[in-house]
């Protein structure tokens, strides 16, 4: 397992931007702007993890703006930890096994979310390519919120 981004949800990416890279020192990795689901991320990394989160992806802060306005209470703005795993299908069993729900299952053999006891979303990503479609994954529901 490889620890890989944490997401914050933002109000004004431009104030969010200045904050995180000219006040507090982080670097601009990658950004995308996704206008079919109407929201930007973009991934700043530490002056000294900079090159290797470029190439690797990791370890990054991803900042994202939603379009559309709302305002975020409950811990909403926080989104969720992200792990890269060996083997989604592996690692979803082993969770479900031992108790726990696994939120949005791996449909696509690339992603899944569970959360911990504190309610804390966790995100898992397939490492290198996604893995085939497999049951029971592939037809499972999603299950509350992640």
């Amino acid at each position: 397992m490889r620890y890989l981004h944490t997401m914050v949800r933002v109000h004004n990416l431009e104030e969010s931007l200045d904050f995180y890279t000219r006040i507090f020192g982080l670097a601009e990795t990658h950004r995308i702007e996704n206008k079919k689901g109407r929201f930007t991320l973009v991934y700043l990394a530490a002056p000294q993890d900079k090159a290797r989160a470029e190439q690797e992806k990791a370890p990054e802060l991803e900042l994202t703006w939603n379009w559309d306005t709302e305002n975020y209470t409950g811990g909403r703005n926080f989104g969720h930890l992200a792990y890269e795993v060996d083997d989604i299908y592996a690692t979803c069993q082993k969770l479900a096994d031992a108790g726990i729900t696994i939120n949005r299952p791996p449909r696509d053999g690339h992603m899944a979310f569970i959360k911990s006891p504190d309610g804390i979303s966790i995100e898992l990503l397939q490492k290198g390519e996604r893995l085939a479609p497999k049951e029971p994954w592939a037809s499972m529901e999603n299950t509350g919120t992640w």
